[in-house]
Order: C-alpha cells, then sequence, then structure tokens
C-alpha cells in the first residue's frame, strides 16, 4: 500500500483513527448479493447493495470474500450508513476500495459491531480486517477511542470551530474553509506543523488558517509564550503574532528557564512590539482567561495534544502525513463541503 496508516485523528482516538485515516482510502464501497433470505433492515440493506458504490474501470476483480447476511444481525446502522461513514474518511484516495461484511449485534443492548475488509486497487492482495463499534444513538464510533459517526462525522465539529476558534488568522478571510491548528509554542513538533500549514495557505488560497494556543499541561514557560502571543497579537494585530511566533520557534531549541524570558523578549520586539507592555498585559486576568478559552476550545473539539490540525472539523496529524496527501485531504474534505478550491502547484521546500 502506499503508506501504513496515517496515524490518528487525535491520540485518545489512535486505534479507530488508524482504521479510519488510512492512506490512500477511496471513495468505493463493495458489497455482493446472496439470495435474500429472512433478515434484519441491516440484512436487507445489505443485499439490495449488486454494485460497487464507485466502480473504476481499472478496478480487478473483487479482492473480499463474499459477504454472509448471516453477519448482519443488528437494526442499524445499515450499511448506506457505514458506506457513507467511510467515504468521508477514506474518499481522498480512489484507490481504495472495501466491503462491509458485517453489522452484528453484540451482548451491550443497542451497540452494533461492524466489520470492514479493505485493499488498494493497486494491491488487491492485501486485505486488511477493520471493526469498530456504533453507539447505540447511531452518532458515535468506538474503537480505543470514540469518533463522530455518520454521513457527515465532522460537521459538529466543523460547526464548533467556525463559532469559537478566534485565535490569529491568516489566508482568505471567509471560513468556509477553516483549517485550526492547535499549537505549543514551544514545542518541536509545533514548530515543523506550521512550516507545513504556511505552505498549505499558499497552495490552497481558499483556505484561512487560525491558530489557537494549546500549550503543554503542567509547562510554565510553554503558557508564558502563550500569554505574551496574546498580548503581541492585542498590541499589533494577527500578522504580528505570526511573526512573534516564528521568532519563538527560530530560537526554541536550547531554551532554559534562564533564557527563556530575553528570547520572548526578542520575538516581541521582533514583531514591533513593547516588551514591558507586553509582559504587564501578560499577567492581567483577561490574557490568562484568553489561553484558557484555547485550551477549553481544544479539549470540546476532542483534541488532546499539539500540534493537531482541524480542516472544517476533520483531524489530523500535520507533521505525519506526506504533505501532497496532506494537501489532497484537504481539497477532498472541501469537496465534501461543497467548496471548489483552487490548488496552487507545490513549490515548497516540504521536507
Amino acid at each position: 500500500m502506499k503508506m501504513g496508516l496515517i496515524l490518528k485523528e487525535v491520540q485518545s482516538m489512535k486505534k479507530l483513527m488508524m482504521m479510519v485515516a488510512m492512506a490512500g482510502v477511496g471513495a468505493a464501497g463493495w458489497a455482493q448479493t446472496p439470495a435474500p433470505p429472512v433478515m434484519s433492515p441491516a440484512t436487507a440493506e445489505a443485499a439490495q447493495t449488486t454494485q460497487p458504490q464507485a466502480p473504476h474501470p481499472a478496478t480487478p476483480a473483487d479482492p473480499f470474500p463474499p459477504v454472509n447476511l448471516k453477519n448482519f444481525t443488528a437494526d442499524s446502522p445499515s450499511t448506506a450508513e457505514v458506506n457513507a461513514f467511510l467515504k468521508s474518511v477514506w474518499g481522498y484516495d480512489e484507490n481504495r476500495i472495501w466491503s462491509v461484511a458485517a453489522i452484528q449485534k453484540t451482548p451491550a443492548p443497542g451497540v452494533a459491531r461492524v466489520v470492514v475488509f479493505a485493499t488498494d486497487k493497486t494491491h488487491p492482495d492485501k486485505v486488511s480486517r477493520n471493526e469498530f463499534f456504533i453507539t447505540p444513538d447511531g452518532k458515535h464510533a468506538i474503537a480505543g477511542g470514540v469518533v463522530d459517526f455518520g454521513e457527515k462525522p465532522f460537521e459538529q465539529r466543523r460547526d464548533l470551530l467556525q463559532q469559537e476558534a478566534n485565535g490569529a488568522a491568516e489566508g482568505a478571510a471567509s471560513k468556509d474553509l477553516l483549517l485550526v491548528e492547535f499549537s505549543d509554542l514551544l514545542n518541536g513538533r509545533s514548530k515543523d506543523a506550521q512550516d507545513v500549514v504556511d505552505n498549505l495557505i499558499k497552495d490552497i488560497p481558499q483556505a484561512r488558517l487560525v491558530v489557537e494556543n494549546f500549550p503543554a499541561d503542567g509547562s510554565p514557560y510553554a503558557l508564558r509564550a502563550a500569554e505574551d502571543g496574546v498580548c503581541v497579537r492585542k498590541a499589533k494585530g494577527d500578522a504580528a503574532y505570526f511573526t512573534y511566533s516564528q521568532a519563538v520557534y527560530a530560537k526554541q531549541k536550547g531554551l532554559t528557564a534562564t533564557t527563556l524570558q530575553p528570547a520572548l523578549d526578542a520575538a516581541i520586539e521582533a514583531a514591533g512590539a513593547d516588551a514591558k507592555s507586553v509582559a504587564a498585559c501578560a499577567v492581567t486576568p483577561e490574557t490568562k482567561a484568553d489561553v484558557e478559552a484555547s485550551i477549553a476550545l481544544a479539549a470540546k473539539a476532542g483534541v488532546d495534544g499539539a500540534p493537531v490540525l482541524v480542516v472544517n472539523g476533520r483531524v489530523l496529524p500535520p507533521v505525519d502525513v506526506p504533505y501532497d496527501m496532506l494537501k489532497r485531504i484537504v481539497a477532498y474534505q472541501a469537496q465534501l463541503d461543497g467548496i471548489h478550491v483552487t490548488i496552487q502547484p507545490t513549490l515548497s521546500n516540504m521536507k
């Protein structure tokens, strides 16, 4: 396959996101059709699926085992609902195909067990088996963590961040294609993530980037860097914040308790702000509340570590995905949300 799993949606969702965020995932779901016996609603719906959802001319013979309707015992979700969910999370790579193999009742009332076989058209001999559970309300999937389930699993998080993500912003004025980066200014991976999202904004002009502070829990140094950044933005605006953050990232390596504040002061001055004024602002209740609001927003969005990039509600690990694939996922999510994007040629020096 093109690559392994593109890691997780967030750390607490690792097992399920290793399934649903797999590289090379595509829009063609499969289901076979045995003769219809007396069956549950899910079984009946599975039996009606007689063709691949989106067959491709180059698709080889069906690589999956025949579907056994005895494995469809749950009343919900339907095969169509599972396929719609998988298309949302897997649809960015047309080479990925899958078959819903089972939707079964479990000993837990209302909880359904779903089994999906998946493979890549270019390697149909390598079939993976994926399993997750659907909660009784039909709104969540569970496999070592909990994620939203449904045809539009990212919609609720998208709406939340469109309303409440108010950090420093750059890129398009519209929030239609909203990229929210949760970052820690003293985290090396956040530095790498900033380089990635800077290139995304250049390559996808329709995207708007909002940066939310998510300093490491228990780190007074990361917290102070975030507070100073809030005050730079208050004094000089969003562009100054990005100048400040880049200056902090540039000095990040080797910082100590002794050298931290001089480094932050230098970054403040590079952004055109006054270090003494920012220091006075940073200790105010209003500034601390601003940073706490960003941390609380991360929790509401299901984010538990930095860096994380949320693209219209879709959570991605920005430094663990090859850049061209990440750009493709962003464009696909825009397509799902009815947004036409014009992707610029990649001329960046992404590593």
